[in-house]
């Protein structure tokens, strides 16, 4: 990989990339979703959302269902890390928008504990971009209960878009 595309892959400029609607629309049937903890007036999915001033990393999460598409800089595994804490809280679910990173310290970690890990067929395309992602992404659900295993390895999904 050359360094533009890594600059683009692992950018922090901008963290302000919003789910395309009809993708987050599917998982909203699914799920029915009541917080949005990484949001921003313009690009929030939920009535109930925190913004970066009110910062979701410090808020209870507990007793919602919770979507979440954090910032994908640096700072990810702070925002997954979180997703993993209060998912495993009574009358929690936390869906997580993620770029599909499976060598990260954060996907080991928190990751395959989670109940379903459903990787997205193709790219998605954020917000207002003019192309799709340069990365993959995936949908990780933490709800509490034991990774749903075959054997003692999770199971994992594809997801058409």
């Amino acid at each position: 990989m050359d360094k533009k595309m890594q600059g683009v892959m692992f950018s922090s400029k901008s963290n302000d990339w919003a789910t395309p609607q009809d993708f987050y629309n599917q998982l909203d049937a699914e799920f029915g979703f009541t917080l949005d903890p990484c949001a921003s007036p313009h690009n929030t999915k939920c009535d109930n959302f925190y913004t970066e001033d009110e910062d979701g990393l410090v808020k209870d999460w507990g007793g919602n269902t919770v979507f979440m598409n954090p910032p994908y800089g640096r700072g990810i595994h702070v925002w997954v890390e979180k997703a993993y804490k209060e998912g495993i809280k009574h009358d929690t679910v936390v869906v997580c928008l993620l770029p599909a990173r499976t060598d990260t310290k954060w996907f080991h970690e928190y990751c395959t504990k989670a109940q379903a890990i459903k990787f997205i067929k193709g790219r998605l395309k954020f917000g207002k971009a003019v192309s799709s992602a340069p990365f993959p992404s995936m949908i990780v659900v933490f709800n509490g209960r034991e990774p749903a295993t075959i054997y003692g390895t999770p199971v994992i999904h594809t997801l058409n878009r």
